[in-house]
């Protein structure tokens, strides 16, 4: 029988190698030594009475009753969650700081509706908007600098513990200047066509993970890489850019709509939605109450203007 002492800690730490998949990362993910989570795992095998991992494999593999131990743990840490959130509404309603991260055109477009929604709903939560690139995001989101943060889905962030809630798709666009060779085509623009120009991308061009942006895998999927001149993380300096003829501009449509686009066509890439955005959290960290209330009002928060439904925006 189970140790009626048995922690909740314990099970926090149990899962957390379950998920990251050694000791190791699961102390990063957790914020707490090595040493500190193999005491809990072994007091939790302890008051199980058999062992619940096979240390041999790397990465740890559970046993069968280890399995069968982290379903039931799942369950008992979502009941103390959903006990607090209603705990919550006894207290006044959550309340806390909680850090949300965003790229550029979704904290144009789309976060200060969530940030309106949450000042009147729930008052006691205050947000702390941090604005970076996409992979600036996945590092933070990994160092626990973030609680919840909107990002593409793609590139996938490198913790498997990453969970996200797709919230809209948006079309890709070419940039060019009026009266560019690519004005004379329809919408909406061949990939072939767009290829034959010098190009310039979101993204870092010395990192590796920018080849995963949906714009190159847009290329990929027609034959061409996307090799771009420049590129930036910026929306309105990729216009600049392309004001100033350096090339033509690949981006995601809501960048577009939300930064001046004086002097500069905008035009509909070849393909349906080639963007989908997400809001993302790490399942191998505790989401306050107050992150938990935030979470649910940017799931509910209408998708910006300009963006299209996804069929169906799963949880993950």
């Amino acid at each position: 029988m189970l140790r009626s002492d048995m922690r909740l800690e314990w099970l926090v730490s149990f899962l957390a190698v379950v998920d990251t998949g050694s000791f190791v990362a699961a102390a990063e993910a957790t914020h707490r030594s090595q040493p500190r989570i193999s005491m809990h795992v072994a007091a939790l095998e302890r008051a199980v009475g058999i062992p619940l991992f096979n240390r041999r494999k790397r990465p740890v593999e559970l046993t069968e009753a280890g399995t069968a131990l982290a379903e039931h743990a799942r369950s008992i840490l979502r009941e103390v969650e959903t006990t607090e959130a209603a705990m919550a509404a006894w207290r006044g309603g959550a309340r806390g700081v909680v850090t949300l991260g965003s790229h550029p055109s979704a904290s144009a477009a789309f976060v200060p509706h969530v940030l309106r929604q949450a000042a009147r709903s729930s008052p006691d939560v205050r947000v702390v908007l941090v604005e970076r690139s996409t992979l600036e995001l996945d590092d933070a989101l990994a160092a626990g600098e973030l609680d919840l943060c909107i990002r593409p889905v793609s590139p996938a962030p490198a913790r498997s513990t990453v969970r996200k809630h797709v919230l809209w798709g948006e079309s890709l666009v070419a940039l060019h200047p009026p009266g560019h060779p690519l004005s004379e085509l329809p919408e909406p623009l061949p990939v072939a066509e767009v290829a034959t120009h010098p190009l310039l991308s979101i993204g870092r061009l010395d990192a590796p993970e920018t080849g995963e942006f949906e714009s190159y895998r847009r290329f990929r999927e027609c034959g061409y890489e996307l090799e771009p001149v420049q590129a930036t993380n910026q929306p309105q300096t990729l216009m600049s850019l392309v004001r100033h003829g350096f090339g033509v501009g690949i981006t995601n449509a809501l960048a577009a709509r939300v930064t001046d686009t004086a002097g500069v066509c905008v035009r509909r890439l070849e393909g349906g939605a080639g963007r989908r955005v997400a809001v993302h959290w790490d399942s191998a960290r505790h989401l306050t109450a107050a992150a938990r209330t935030l979470l649910q009002q940017i799931i509910r928060q209408p998708r910006p203007d300009g963006t299209e439904p996804v069929p169906d925006p799963t949880s993950e």
